[in-house]
């Protein structure tokens, strides 16, 4: 059975080829799947119900359903979204009051295997890449579910993207082909895969590309993510050099303060000194709590501190506004089980 969410235009219209078609039906298809998110091919009503009869023979608009929904008191959405073969992830809708934007937060893998201490995801372990038309679907059910447009694009949920490359800019692809959605309105966040960031800087793409980085030295880099070990800071500092000199572009910098461990004033100095030479913004992300460790939260107090010694330095500094805690949909939270939810 063919899945039509995830095609472009021009596979719908080699499809509509094929069934004796006009090309026009593909506009039409294309229309009611990207425009209108139907998630039937019964709800396609300007096609006739023979045509619509003899496409419901070898096709289907989606095959993912919705296992859990949680809405916020934000106004926060997450989704448990579940695929043909059972596997789970989880995508999340972020609405902010005084903004027209709608973000989708978008997973590209089945649990993660590059394991930072201080996220849910990959205490699970990794199970498989999505593909691209998986990564699709989760903006797709967040559209046919709310009725509303999503703007704005973050793979900030379970996975590494940049372990799961060619699905992620082939979704990409058809995030701003299809969907419309301008590929600055689109972020790339990585671990530090630093091939990934090469290819990215060769491929010049006009999307964000944003870096966990949560420590300035090894040593503390280390403790938080084991990745450290096979990309360490060093080699990293020059992949982000080659990307900005590559593309021009200002790379965003994820900076998750935790109490006592790497919120001082020490650090935020030495974080500064090595970001001195990027051309970057800072997004500080206070400790979401989850229950595998002892991490804690800073202080209001500690926070401001800390992003006033980065805005010394030059750089522009913001503090990412919580959304979605109660319901464990906060960066760091996601996991992508029922048994959880």
């Amino acid at each position: 059975m063919i899945n039509l969410s995830g095609m472009s235009l021009s596979e719908l219209e080699n499809l509509m080829s094929e069934l004796g078609a006009t090309k026009f039906r593909a506009k039409q298809i294309h229309n009611w799947i990207y425009t209108k998110s139907v998630s039937s091919i019964d709800e396609m009503t300007n096609l006739s119900k023979d045509f619509r009869e003899q496409l419901k023979e070898i096709a289907t608009v989606t095959d993912t359903k919705i296992k859990v929904k949680q809405t916020s008191k934000d106004g926060t959405i997450k989704y448990l979204v579940e695929y043909p073969d059972g596997e789970c992830v989880e995508t999340v809708l972020m609405r902010f009051d005084n903004r027209a934007n709608l973000t989708a937060c978008v997973s590209s893998q089945v649990g993660c295997a590059v394991n930072c201490s201080f996220c849910a995801t990959g205490k699970g372990g990794f199970k498989r890449n999505l593909g691209y038309k998986e990564i699709i679907e989760q903006v797709l059910t967040i559209q046919r579910d709310t009725g509303l447009k999503v703007t704005n694009i973050v793979f900030m949920g379970q996975g590494e993207p940049l372990l799961n490359i060619d699905n992620v800019l082939k979704a990409l692809e058809i995030f701003n082909n299809d969907f419309q959605i301008g590929a600055r309105r689109i972020t790339i966040s990585t671990s530090g895969i630093i091939p990934g960031i090469n290819r990215l800087a060769e491929l010049d793409l006009q999307s964000t590309l944003a870096i966990s980085l949560h420590a300035p030295n090894h040593k503390l880099r280390q403790e938080l993510m084991p990745i450290e070990k096979k990309y360490p800071l060093d080699e990293l500092k020059k992949a982000l050099l080659n990307y900005v000199e590559k593309t021009g572009r200002r790379i965003t910098i994820e900076y998750i303060l935790i109490h006592g461990f790497n919120d001082t004033i020490e650090v935020a100095k030495e974080l500064a000194h090595w970001l001195r030479e990027i051309k970057c913004n800072i997004n500080l992300i206070p400790y979401n709590s989850v229950i595998e460790n002892d991490y804690k939260k800073p202080s209001g107090n500690d926070i401001m501190k800390f992003k006033y010694l980065l805005e010394h330095s030059g750089k522009k500094v913001t503090v990412r506004l919580e959304r979605g805690a109660d319901i464990d949909a906060a960066c760091g939270q996601l996991r992508g089980k029922r048994e959880n939810l």
